[in-house]
């Protein structure tokens, strides 16, 4: 007998323990959202404003601070920010404390094509308009980029955000009518000839050679073009 009281104490004790969970959840679910958290992760200057991500929490005309929980839909909330222009990745999620809390990351401009309108070029290789919070600093490219080069344009624009001589030195792109494309450096002001994108690794070991040695026989000055569109040597013009 000892042993059946212990075991409807134990039952009784459970369903007490699930009908308060049960209670406690739906009286969290019924508790109005405290309030929005908006975080930028990644970058220090926003090309995009935290009230501009406040007014795309909007759901069904409401914003998120006035809806039950049980019907905010967070998924759509995620799609609609990340959708934006300026915004890469946002991940929307409630906390125990009911607040809602959105992590934004930006889409990091690459380069800045000058033209009618003008845009940028982003880390993946794609166009992006420009902000109207922020100017990025970064390099300019001049001359025609459109969907036909653009594939071209960031090839040499990924090149060069990963070595680091060419980050430090490179502020402009330069694309002709023939799409070959020029370099201009930060010092100096001769123009670096690039021609196309092929044996990129070649013509830039070459460049790079180059400029130490001219570097160290105080010649850098002198030259008016840097041409490394020839094979196993940079040809140079003097002013």
């Amino acid at each position: 007998m000892h042993k059946y009281k212990n075991i409807a104490k134990g039952v009784l004790l459970f369903t007490l323990v699930v009908f308060l969970y049960a209670f406690s959840a739906k009286r969290n679910t019924d508790l109005p959202i405290a309030k929005t958290n908006i975080e930028f992760v990644g970058e220090d200057h926003l090309l995009i404003s935290k009230n501009i991500v406040d007014k795309l929490l909007i759901q069904n005309q409401q914003a998120v601070e006035c809806m039950p929980k049980d019907i905010l839909d967070l998924n759509e909330l995620e799609s609609k920010i990340s959708s934006h222009p300026m915004i890469e990745k946002a991940e929307v999620y409630l906390t125990v404390n009911g607040e809602v809390r959105v992590e934004v990351a930006q889409r990091k401009p690459l380069a800045r094509v000058i033209s009618e309108p003008s845009f940028y070029i982003d880390s993946r290789g794609e166009m992006m308009p420009l902000s109207p919070e922020h100017s990025a600093r970064v390099i300019l490219v001049y001359g025609d980029v459109d969907a036909s080069n653009l594939e071209a344009v960031n090839e040499l624009l990924q090149y060069i955000a990963q070595d680091e001589f060419l980050k430090l030195y490179v502020t402009e792109i330069i694309v002709n009518e023939e799409q070959q494309f020029s370099l201009a450096m930060r010092t100096y002001d001769f123009e670096v000839v690039v021609g196309t994108t092929k044996d990129l690794d070649k013509k830039m070991n070459n460049f790079k050679a180059f400029y130490q040695k001219a570097k160290k026989d105080k010649l850098l000055q002198t030259y008016k073009t840097v041409n490394l569109h020839f094979d196993r040597q940079v040809v140079c013009t003097k002013f």
